[in-house]
């Protein structure tokens, strides 16, 4: 191969930033794990079917291992007992890792204000995007993984997210 043409490599070389390349990667492949407790479950099945299709955004390999997701998809109700295991499988994902809250329970506890209902997930878990409705359509899911993406554009990759600021109630 003659190299001493220099249009050979006219179209082979690109030039730009790690953290763009590392960035593009993890917005075009985020494995949510869900953790579905009720009908909000039900729609994010609904946007993970070919109708809605989630995997247009790079989030179609669901995980069943909170080891090999980046992407906690809370969606339903969650009472006192389940804390301490959502927190748990949080703990388990590793760095960087995003949180969504799916539905009023998720996010507020919905219309559920008894002794039993977390009223809302941030105070287990760091939340990065909310997602309103009872239940919410999937339209709103997967607006909440384009916003996930868009906030992934915004953090360096060399250097580890910052939750110090946040302290949850399981938290010592």
């Amino acid at each position: 191969m003659d190299l001493s043409n220099s249009h050979l490599l006219d179209d082979a070389v690109v030039c730009t930033k790690v953290d763009a390349v590392i960035n593009w990667g993890r917005q075009s492949s985020l494995w949510p794990f869900v953790f579905g407790t009720a009908c909000c479950a039900i729609e994010f099945m609904a946007t993970a079917a070919s109708r809605y299709d989630i995997s247009r955004f790079g989030a179609e390999v669901l995980r069943f291992s909170p080891r090999h997701a980046d992407l906690l998809v809370v969606a339903g109700t969650v009472s006192y007992k389940q804390a301490p295991i959502l927190k748990q499988i949080y703990d388990q994902m590793p760095e960087p890792k995003w949180v969504v809250a799916v539905g009023a329970c998720a996010s507020t506890g919905g219309f559920y204000d008894n002794y039993t209902t977390l009223q809302g997930i941030d105070e287990i878990v760091p939340v990065d995007v909310y997602v309103a409705g009872c239940p919410p359509r999937p339209e709103g899911i997967l607006d909440a993984v384009v916003q996930i993406q868009k906030q992934l554009w915004r953090e360096p990759t060399l250097k580890l997210r910052d939750h110090s600021g946040f302290k949850g109630k399981l938290d010592e």
